[in-house]
C-alpha cells in the first residue's frame, strides 16, 4: 500500500517535482535545437548544392518514416524501461545526428543522418509524457501539459531565431547544425543531474501526487507503486477497445499532417514568394510563437470550463477557424508578392488555431485516457500512426510545390483541417454520450 508523504518529505517531492517539470519544459526545447534547425537550413542547403524542393522533401519525408517507427518502439519502451532513461538518451542520439549531417554533401548523406538523428528524437515525447505523468494529478493533466506543451512550440521559436542569428553573422550553414547540438550536450547534463523519473525514485512507496480522477484506460498493473512494471501489451488491448481511441488515431494523423507541413516547409514557402533566406527564417517563427498563446489557452480553458470534460469541444471550434485561415492563406498565396505581410500575419493565425488543438492528442489526452501507466505506449501510439501521415505528406508537399506551386498545398492542408475539425466534434460527442448515459468508452 502507498503511504502518505510526511510534511517533510512532501517538501523534497515539490522541489523535484518543479525541477523534473523544467527539465521536461527545456529539455525538450534542446531537442527542437537539433531538430527544427533543419528547416532554417532548407533555403541554404537548395542553394549551395542546387537541391529542388522535392530533393528536401525526401531529407525529411524518410526521416520521419524512421520517426513514427520511432515512436512505435520506444513509446512502449519507456513504459517497460522508464521515462527519464528515455528522454536522456534521445539527447545524445540527437546531438550525435547532427554533427553528422553537418560532415554532409551529398543527397544521400543528408537523408541518412537526419534519419538516424529522428529515430533518437522519438525517444524524447514519450518519455516526457511518461516522467510528466509520473509527478503530475490527473485533474491538472490540461493544465500542466498544456505548459509543458510550449516546450515544442518555443521550441522551435528558439531553434529558429537561433538559426536565423547563425546565418545572419555570416556563418554556414554547417554552423546551423554544429551550434545546437553544443547547446543540447549542456541541456543533457542539467538534465540529467536535475531530473528523477518518479516520486518512487525519491521516496519508496510514498502517495504523491493525491488524485481522485482515475485514467480511462483499464490496464492490469503488476505493482502498486512502481510505474515502469507495466506491460505495453496490456496497455495495447485497453487502449484498441476504447472508441475515443480510434478516433484519436485519425485525429491524429491529420493534426501531425497539418503541423509537419508548416514545421517543415514554412521558411522555404517565405522564401519562394519573395523574402530573403533570413527574413524568411525570422519570420516563419510566427507561427509556433502563436502556437504557444494557442497551447496555454486551450490547456487553461479545458482543465477550468471544459463541461463534462469535454476537452473536444473547443478543439473543433479551434481547428474550424484554422480552416478559414488556410483558405485565406491559399487566396493570398495566389497573388503577387505584396501579399507577403498577409501570408505570415495568417501562418501565426494558424499557428495559434493548431498548435493547442494537435498538442491535446499526445499531451493531456494521452494522459486523460492511459494515465502515468500507459502514457509512453499510448504517445508511442498516437505519434507513430501521426507520423507516417506526415512523412508522405512532407514529400508530397515538396513535389507539389514544384509542379502546381504553394496554392495547390494549401488545398491539401485545407481538406486535412476539415477533416480533423470533423473528428474533434466526433471525440466531443462521445464525452458528450458517456456524461448523459455514464457508460463506458
Amino acid at each position: 500500500m502507498l503511504r502518505q508523504p510526511t510534511p517533510k518529505e512532501a517538501t523534497v517531492l515539490k522541489r523535484w517535482q518543479l525541477s523534473t517539470y523544467a527539465v521536461m519544459l527545456f529539455g525538450y526545447v534542446g531537442y527542437y535545437l537539433c531538430r527544427k534547425n533543419i528547416s532554417a537550413a532548407l533555403p541554404l542547403l537548395k542553394e549551395t548544392f542546387g537541391f529542388s524542393n522535392t530533393d528536401l522533401g525526401a531529407i525529411g519525408s524518410t526521416a520521419l518514416i524512421v520517426y513514427a517507427i520511432g515512436k512505435f518502439v520506444n513509446g512502449p519502451l519507456s513504459d517497460r524501461v522508464g521515462g527519464r532513461k528515455i528522454f536522456l538518451l534521445g539527447m545524445i542520439g540527437s546531438i550525435f545526428a547532427n554533427l553528422m549531417f553537418a560532415q554532409g554533401s551529398t543527397l544521400i548523406w543528408f537523408i541518412i543522418a537526419w534519419s538516424f538523428g529522428h529515430y533518437f528524437l522519438s525517444m524524447g515525447w514519450g518519455g516526457l509524457a511518461k516522467t510528466v505523468g509520473a509527478w503530475t494529478p490527473a485533474e491538472k493533466n490540461g493544465t500542466i501539459m498544456g505548459f509543458i506543451s510550449l516546450n515544442f512550440q518555443f521550441g522551435g521559436v528558439v531553434s529558429t531565431l537561433l538559426a536565423g542569428t547563425i546565418i545572419s553573422l555570416g556563418y554556414g550553414w554547417q554552423y546551423v547544425f554544429f551550434i545546437p547540438a553544443s547547446i543540447l550536450f549542456v541541456v543533457f547534463i542539467w538534465s540529467f543531474l536535475a531530473s528523477k523519473s518518479s516520486p518512487h525514485k525519491v521516496y519508496p512507496g510514498v502517495e504523491f501526487p493525491p488524485s481522485n480522477k482515475k485514467a480511462l484506460a483499464k490496464i492490469e498493473l503488476d505493482d502498486d507503486t512502481l510505474e515502469e512494471t507495466v506491460n505495453p501489451l496490456d496497455v495495447m488491448r485497453s487502449l484498441f477497445s476504447m472508441r475515443l481511441f480510434h478516433i484519436l488515431l485519425v485525429y491524429s494523423v491529420l493534426t501531425t499532417i497539418l503541423r509537419q507541413i508548416f514545421f517543415f516547409w514554412t521558411t522555404q514557402l517565405f522564401t519562394d514568394i519573395g523574402l530573403d533566406s533570413t527574413d524568411a527564417i525570422f519570420k516563419s517563427a510566427m507561427f509556433p510563437l502563436a502556437g504557444c498563446v494557442g497551447t496555454i489557452f486551450l490547456g487553461w480553458y479545458t482543465d477550468n470550463h471544459a463541461k463534462n470534460g469535454d476537452r473536444a469541444r473547443m478543439m473543433w471550434i479551434m481547428l474550424a477557424a484554422l480552416t478559414v485561415s488556410l483558405v485565406l492563406m491559399a487566396i493570398f498565396t495566389l497573388g503577387d508578392h505584396s501579399s507577403q505581410w498577409i501570408i505570415v500575419a495568417l501562418s501565426g493565425l494558424a499557428g495559434f488555431f493548431l498548435l493547442g488543438p494537435y498538442s491535446m492528442s499526445s499531451g493531456c489526452l494521452t494522459l486523460d485516457i492511459a494515465g502515468t501507466r500507459g502514457a509512453g505506449t499510448c504517445t508511442g501510439l498516437i505519434d507513430g500512426f501521426g507520423y507516417v501521415g506526415a512523412a508522405v505528406s512532407i514529400w508530397a508537399t515538396g513535389y507539389m510545390s514544384d509542379q502546381f506551386g504553394w496554392a495547390s498545398v494549401f488545398y491539401l492542408l485545407i481538406a486535412c483541417a476539415l477533416f480533423s475539425t470533423i473528428a474533434a466534434m466526433s471525440m466531443s460527442k462521445i464525452y458528450q454520450q458517456k456524461s448523459n448515459s455514464k457508460e463506458a468508452l
